[in-house]
């Protein structure tokens, strides 16, 4: 589609939206819309918004092509694309290692991925620009080292976007990725990992295993220098605050191995960041947790499940959502995209599965959550890292949607938001976070705010969860091999 064509297409879906933007200013007004009291009418009609545009209508592929849209470079940013170049078999057998570690079943199966190439792009800010001055035409060498002119930081950001593992690129995160790296004064490396469902789990992992080796030894033919590991902070917003826990859940299990990694020719131990920064991250695959239906209201996330009528039962979640294209479904068929229903509860597929003790020795960790779907699985990974003696920072923002401040970057939230991640990534560099075993809550546009223990924001113990979890993966379980049997005798006939 071309740029004209996708321009008229996208007025054309936000005219036919008119009616909903006047319901939601109706309702807002009248005091009956579903944030009431919790969202200000900006917050509404953009969660109504996103909402309506998520309708997966379109095949995977398609819409994977048009998330990977490159906007240009434009503003206070600069952009330098790069390749990590593709290792030994040695990070992914690493990666295999730490999956046979961590399973909990020995049932668990997934597809060996090829080792390949990691494509992303450092980011940093540009100062003395307007919003809409472009890029100078520079090779990427020359733009890498403008961007280090102006990084007043030693500490490097590793990012990993979102995007459910199946969609969006980096492009799509570099105004929030700027900012933050405007705020921190680091350089940021985007990665473009692998997406599903062409490359499911643990592709994306032994990209981003990659990505943080060849920060700290990097590859012959570098722009960058070697960074000392604690000196890096990992950070990712959704699928990408999945990915990012689930490298440090990697890292801490080889670590304990105490065996190198054989990467570009040399031996090298496995060393720990200086901390995660997580934004709205997707910790539990099974969505077996109570907020993905009670916070519904507030998010324009829609698991398209069934709830149960007991609340002790989780919610029944239905498959990937997707019409028949070129990638999806795929043979054998999978009920989920990203992996087979039998790893769910894996550490490495869903970090919420992880006990306390898998956490223990992690370095500082940050989790910022609105009032969205996937917060109680944030609020049980922060409780059980706090219990394994983890420097565990938590901010949640009242009746704000999934990964609001990235779409909501100017709002008082959104201020906040980015004040609290930059701090925290300085800080943990520094090696000064301290936690307290609280919950930072801030008030709907920050009119209040109060600290809540931990212990107290989630009413289910450690058991509870641990059920719904298995109930929930049990199910998808037993409908994936009622699929895959239903797709041997169709391949019989």
């Amino acid at each position: 589609m071309s740029d004209y064509k996708y321009s008229a297409h996208l007025l054309k879906e936000l005219i036919i939206r008119i009616p909903l933007v006047l319901k939601t200013l109706l309702l807002h007004g009248i005091q009956m819309s579903p944030g009431a009291g919790k969202q200000d009418l900006r917050t509404e009609i953009t969660t109504a918004m996103i909402r309506s545009f998520m309708t997966f209508s379109a095949p995977v592929d398609k819409t994977q092509k048009n998330s990977m849209r490159d906007p240009g470079v434009k503003g206070p940013m600069w952009v330098s694309k790069v390749t990590l170049s593709r290792p030994e078999f040695d990070v992914r057998d690493a990666v295999v290692r730490a999956i046979e570690d961590l399973k909990t079943t020995g049932n668990e199966t997934f597809a060996l991925p090829p080792v390949a190439d990691v494509e992303a792009e450092w980011t940093g800010f540009r100062s003395g620009v307007g919003k809409r001055t472009p890029q100078p035409d520079l090779s990427e060498e020359e733009k890498y080292q403008e961007l280090r002119k102006e990084s007043t930081s030693d500490m490097t950001i590793l990012y990993f976007h979102g995007g459910a593992y199946f969609l969006m690129d980096p492009c799509t995160h570099r105004v929030p990725v700027a900012h933050l790296s405007r705020l921190t004064g680091a350089p940021i490396l985007s990665v473009r990992y692998r997406l599903a469902p062409q490359n499911p789990f643990p592709a994306a992992l032994v990209d981003a295993l990659t990505a943080y080796l060849s920060l700290i030894h990097p590859p012959p033919g570098s722009l960058h220098k070697p960074v000392p590991a604690n000196k890096i902070i990992i950070a990712g917003d959704s699928a990408g605050g999945n990915l990012s826990l689930v490298l440090l859940q990697t890292l801490l299990t080889l670590k304990r191995a105490s065996r190198p990694v054989r990467f570009h020719g040399q031996d090298v131990d496995i060393e720990l960041p200086g901390g995660v920064a997580l934004i709205s991250p997707w910790c539990d695959l099974t969505h077996s947790m109570p907020s993905i239906v009670n916070n519904l209201k507030f998010d324009y996330l829609d698991m398209k499940g069934t709830p149960s009528e007991d609340p002790e039962e989780p919610t029944a979640i239905s498959s990937a959502p997707f019409p028949p294209g070129s990638v999806w479904p795929v043979d054998p068929p999978r009920l989920n995209m990203f992996t087979d229903a039998n790893m769910m509860l894996h550490p490495l597929v869903s970090p919420m599965a992880a006990k306390p003790e898998l956490w223990e020795g992690a370095p500082p960790v940050l989790i910022s959550t609105g009032e969205e779907l996937l917060t109680d699985e944030s609020f049980v990974v922060a409780r059980r890292m706090h219990r394994a003696g983890v420097n565990v920072v938590v901010d949640q923002f009242e009746g704000m949607p999934h990964c609001h401040a990235m779409i909501m970057m100017s709002t008082a939230t959104g201020k906040q938001f980015f004040k609290n991640v930059a701090g925290f990534c300085l800080d943990a560099a520094a090696g000064r976070v301290k936690s307290t075993g609280q919950v930072n809550w801030y008030g709907q546009g920050l009119k209040t705010s109060r600290e809540i223990p931990l212990a107290e924001v989630v009413d289910l113990d450690e058991d509870r969860v641990d059920a719904r979890m298995s109930k929930s993966a049990s199910w998808l379980v037993r409908d994936e091999e009622a699929l895959r049997k239903e797709w041997r005798a169709q391949a019989k006939l």
